[in-house]
C-alpha cells in the first residue's frame, strides 16, 4: 500500500499583514491578499498609471488595470484628460464591468464623483449649508456649475441684482444653497443669491442702525425702473424716488443716471421694520428755488423754454429746475381757446414774471405783458387775434399833453397800460352822432382816417344807403 503524503496547509508570516505565506517552509509572496475584492457597482481607489488621449489606465490592485474611457472621466463636455488627472493620482473610481469583452476592467471617474457628489449636495439641502463648485457653462438662462453633478444656477439667482454679463462668471468657483433637489431627473437647481443675502443680512442691520434721516451718504447706482433707481449703500439698497432725482421734471431715471454710477444721496426716510430706505438725490444740489428769490423780482423780464403745455396754460423753464406758468388769459391780448395756438412745447419765449410765491415754490408768468416778445411768439399771437377778428397792435399812442390823473383809476395808469387797455377792447360799429343840429356822418368800417361830410340831399358816391337822420 503506497505511503500517502501529507499536504501542510500553508501558514501567514507574521507581521507580514498577510502579504507573506509559509508553504513548506518556504517564505511565498501572498497574491490573492493584493486582490481587493469588489463588485459591480462598487467605487474603488486607484494610482493613475498611464494617461493617452482616449483612455485613462489606473492601477486599483487588480489583476490588470482598470480602465477609464475618455467620456467616463468628466461631466465636463470636450475635456482633455491631462486636465482632468495627472500620473501617480490617486483617484476614486466606480466599476462599470469587471470584464468586458475585451478582458478589460472598465471604470468611470465621473459616476464615482457623482454618488460621492449626490450624498454630499443631499446632505447640503437637509441642512441648509452651501456647496461649492465651478462654473463649467453659460448656458440660455444661467450658468451650469460642477459639482460633480451638474447643478443649474438660474440668472435671478446669480446675484442680489440681475448680472448682465453671465460670462465673466465662467471658470471662477462660486458657493450656492440648493434650492431644489431631483435625484431620478438628476435636476440640482442652485441660489447664489441665497449666500449672498445671508452674508448681508448682518451687515444689512449695521447700516440701518447707523443710517439717521438728514444724513448724507455716497453709493453706486444697482438698477433703474420707471419710477426711480436703487442705491447700493454697501450692502443694502435705498430708492430714489423719480420725484426726488432733480429739480427739475424728468421723465424717466435713465436721463440722468447710468447703472454704476456713484453718487452722494440724502437720506429722506428709514422704514426699520421693512428695511427699506428713501433717498434723495436732489437735495444735494442747490436749490434753484433760491436763485430765483435771490436773482429775479417781479416784473423782471426774461428768457425761458416752454416744457409743456396744458388746457390752462403753459409751464415755461427760467432755469434748470424752475417752471412758471404762464396762465392761458396771460398768452396773448385776444381770447385764447387753446394754449398751442400761441405756443409749443420746447419754443424759446419770453416771459414777465408777474409773482413769486417762495412758499409753495410757484411762479406766475405773462407772455402777453412783454413789450418785445420773440419774433415767432409774436407772429403766432397776430395770426391768432387776425383769427378772432380783433387788431394786432394798436400802434404808438400820440401824446395828447394829459396829466398822469387822467388815466388814474383802478384797471389803468399811464400811456402803456391804456395800449394794453385799447387792445383788448372788441371794435365797434361807429354809433352815428347824437347832435341834431348836424347830418350824421358815413360809417366807414375799414378806413383809419375820419369819413367826409355828406351833402344835405346827396347820397354816398359809392351807391351805398345813407344813414337815416
Amino acid at each position: 500500500m503506497p505511503d500517502t503524503q501529507t499536504i501542510t496547509p500553508p501558514k501567514t508570516v507574521e507581521g507580514s499583514d498577510g502579504l507573506l505565506l509559509e508553504i513548506d517552509g518556504q517564505i511565498v509572496p501572498n497574491y490573492d491578499a493584493t486582490i481587493v475584492p469588489f463588485e459591480e457597482g462598487d467605487v474603488v481607489s486607484g494610482r493613475v498609471v498611464r494617461i493617452d488621449q482616449d483612455e485613462v489606465l489606473v492601477d486599483i490592485g487588480y489583476k490588470s488595470e482598470g480602465v477609464i474611457p475618455m467620456n467616463e472621466l468628466s461631466i465636463r463636455k470636450s475635456v482633455d484628460p491631462h486636465d482632468e488627472v495627472e500620473l501617480g493620482e490617486e483617484v476614486d473610481a466606480l466599476v462599470l464591468t469587471k470584464e468586458d469583452q475585451d478582458g478589460r476592467l472598465v471604470l468611470s471617474k465621473k459616476r464615482a464623483r457623482f454618488e460621492k457628489a449626490w450624498r454630499k449636495i443631499e446632505a447640503a439641502a437637509e441642512s441648509g449649508e452651501p456647496v461649492e463648485g465651478t462654473v463649467i457653462e453659460v448656458v440660455k438662462g444661467g450658468l451650469i456649475i460642477d459639482l460633480g453633478v451638474r447643478g443649474f444656477l438660474p440668472a435671478s439667482l446669480v446675484d442680489i441684482r440681475r448680472v448682465q454679463n453671465l460670462d465673466e462668471f465662467l471658470g471662477t468657483k462660486i458657493e450656492c444653497k440648493v434650492i431644489e433637489l431631483n435625484r431620478s431627473r438628476n435636476n440640482v437647481v442652485l441660489s447664489r443669491r441665497a449666500v449672498l443675502e445671508e452674508e448681508r443680512k448682518e451687515v444689512r442691520q449695521q447700516i440701518l442702525d447707523r443710517l439717521q434721516p438728514g444724513m448724507v451718504v455716497e453709493g453706486a447706482i444697482s438698477n433703474i425702473v420707471d419710477f426711480g433707481a436703487f442705491v447700493d449703500l454697501d450692502g443694502i439698497d435705498g430708492l430714489i424716488h423719480i420725484s426726488e432725482l432733480s429739480w427739475s421734471h424728468v421723465n424717466h431715471p435713465s436721463e440722468i443716471l447710468s447703472i454704476g454710477d456713484v453718487v452722494p444721496v440724502k437720506v429722506l426716510d428709514i422704514d426699520r421694520d421693512r428695511q427699506r430706505i428713501s433717498l434723495g438725490l436732489k437735495q444735494t444740489q442747490e436749490d434753484p428755488w433760491q436763485r430765483v428769490i435771490d436773482t429775479y423780482r417781479i416784473g423782471d423780464e426774461l428768457e425761458g423754454k416752454v416744457t409743456k403745455v396744458v388746457t390752462f396754460g403753459a409751464f415755461v423753464e427760467i432755469m434748470d429746475g424752475v417752471e412758471g406758468l404762464v396762465h392761458i388769459s396771460e398768452l396773448a391780448h385776444h381770447h385764447v381757446e387753446n394754449p398751442r395756438e400761441i405756443v409749443e412745447p420746447g419754443q424759446d419765449v419770453r416771459v414777465k414774471i408777474l409773482e413769486i410765491d417762495s412758499e409753495r415754490r410757484r411762479l406766475s408768468l405773462s407772455v402777453k405783458r412783454v413789450e418785445e416778445q420773440l419774433p415767432h411768439i409774436k407772429s403766432a399771437a397776430a395770426a391768432g387775434a387776425a383769427a378772432a377778428g380783433e387788431p394786432e397792435e394798436i400802434g404808438e399812442v400820440p401824446d395828447l399833453g394829459l396829466s398822469e390823473d387822467v388815466f388814474a383809476g383802478p384797471q389803468v395808469s399811464g400811456a402803456d397800460d391804456l395800449r394794453a387797455a385799447l387792445s383788448s377792447v372788441q371794435p365797434a360799429e361807429p354809433e352815428p352822432a347824437a347832435e341834431p343840429a348836424k347830418p350824421e356822418p358815413e360809417p366807414e368800417p375799414e378806413a383809419a382816417e375820419p369819413a367826409p361830410e355828406p351833402a344835405a340831399d346827396e347820397g354816398d358816391s359809392s351807391g351805398e344807403e345813407q344813414p337815416s337822420e
